[in-house]
């Protein structure tokens, strides 16, 4: 009786620390991957990434970027650059314009593989980590009482 509970024990604190580990490597993870996904939206790899779901077939993914005007945070308008997914065809002709869709499906993906790599980390962690807390509560425990 006394090894299955120590078994069930150990189960629930395991899956307590790697829920804890998920969340503190996750908090820097996905911020990092989402920083890196809206850094990398306008490079020609998000193009084809995300014009393989987005373009008609038979079209050529490409970005488009032109000098606009955007607002700052005290309501003065100041330039920028905007950017939009194109699908051309052979002939070079627009067939489809996407200038939101493309970029959050690029971030999406992005913070996907950050997700991935949070729950692939924080397994390989786990174990070790539980070893460590387990062995410093036993050391604690095994402390006499100063009188």
């Amino acid at each position: 009786m006394k090894t299955s509970q120590n078994t069930a024990v150990g189960a629930v604190s395991g899956c307590i620390i790697w829920i804890i580990l998920l969340s503190v490597i996750g908090s820097c993870f996905i911020p990092i991957a989402m920083f890196i996904g809206g850094f990398t939206s306008a490079t020609s790899l998000a193009a084809r990434v995300t014009g393989s779901l987005i373009c008609p077939t038979g079209t050529t993914p490409t970005i488009y970027s032109y000098e606009t005007m955007s607002t700052d945070d005290n309501g003065f308008p100041t330039p920028a650059t905007a950017y939009e997914l194109h699908c051309l065809n052979a002939n070079g002709d627009i067939v489809k314009n996407d200038p939101v869709v493309y970029a959050f499906v690029w971030e999406g993906i992005i913070a996907a593989i950050g997700l991935i790599l949070t729950v692939i980390v924080a397994f390989i962690i786990a174990a070790p980590a539980g070893a460590i807390i387990t062995k410093l509560l036993n050391s604690m425990k095994k402390k006499p009482a100063a009188t």
